[in-house]
């Protein structure tokens, strides 16, 4: 889906047809402003286009949080297969809405399949275990998990359609191909011989160090170093841990005695 495609189905529902009418007489009124008030409303649209991007993985961070603080303690129905149903009734009301398109579902469904693979892998040998009871599990491993891995490709297929991603000096894919390749092998087997992350990240920045990420917030382009976009990405990630982990949604042995940042 375009960004056109996405304004042109605003009209499908009547409130937020008025939203994207005030969004045309404010985008108006910047242009016909200084330089500062075009700069000021550009960042604030791409502050909601990232808000956008990230739905729904901020909807889950809100679910953790919410759930941490309020959950009723003894309910019948587990806190872990609440978050399991809550997630699931997400997807289902994003594609009711047409928030969501089939596609997007399709990759978070990959996502989410490939992450519980990794969960399986990483509770097993004790990276990490998830506290509490629940029925939606496979092997201690509650199935909401998954959706974790999921709003990571939800963010990525929506950012790149609201931003209109273009790159310049893109490494080629077989080489980013055995990059994801030992990385995904480093993930699994850093247990058992030597942890190559220092020399994957080397590698990542050698091959990304002179990309470009070109994006479009309104109607000019913009760019950043591609090893800035990544950097930034993984912030936001390192922060959803330390939210996932402080709400003892899941813990690293490090942290069962006491709560410390991830």
């Amino acid at each position: 889906m375009t960004e056109a495609d996405g304004v042109r189905a605003l009209w499908d529902w009547p409130v937020l047809s008025l939203l994207a009418r005030g969004e045309e007489r404010l985008a108006s009124w910047a242009r016909r402003g200084g330089p500062a008030r075009r700069w000021t409303y550009e960042f604030l649209r791409f502050g909601v286009k990232q808000a956008t991007a990230c739905a729904f993985g901020g909807a889950l961070l809100a679910l953790l949080l919410a759930t941490y603080f309020f959950y009723p303690k003894g309910a019948v129905l587990a806190r872990n297969d609440f978050l399991f149903l809550a997630a699931i009734g997400l997807q289902i009301l994003f594609l009711a809405l047409r928030f969501e398109t089939w596609r997007e579902c399709g990759v978070i469904l990959a996502f989410h399949l490939v992450g519980t693979a990794m969960e399986l892998f990483k509770t097993r040998i004790g990276a990490w275990s998830y506290p509490g009871a629940a029925f939606f599990q496979i092997a201690g491993v509650p199935l909401f998990t998954g959706f974790m891995y999921s709003a990571i490709g939800s963010y990525m297929m929506r950012a790149c359609s609201l931003f209109d991603f273009r790159f310049t000096r893109h490494p080629p894919l077989w080489a980013l191909g055995l990059l994801a390749a030992a990385i995904y092998a480093n993930f699994f087997l850093h247990h058992y011989l030597q942890d190559l992350r220092p020399a994957l990240f080397a590698a990542a920045v050698l091959l990304f160090g002179r990309s470009r990420i070109y994006y479009r917030v309104h109607h000019h382009w913009r760019w950043m170093p591609m090893l800035l976009a990544a950097f930034l990405s993984a912030l936001f990630i390192y922060l959803a841990e330390n939210i996932g982990t402080y709400t003892a949604t899941w813990l690293y042995p490090g942290q069962v005695a006491h709560w410390r940042p991830v």
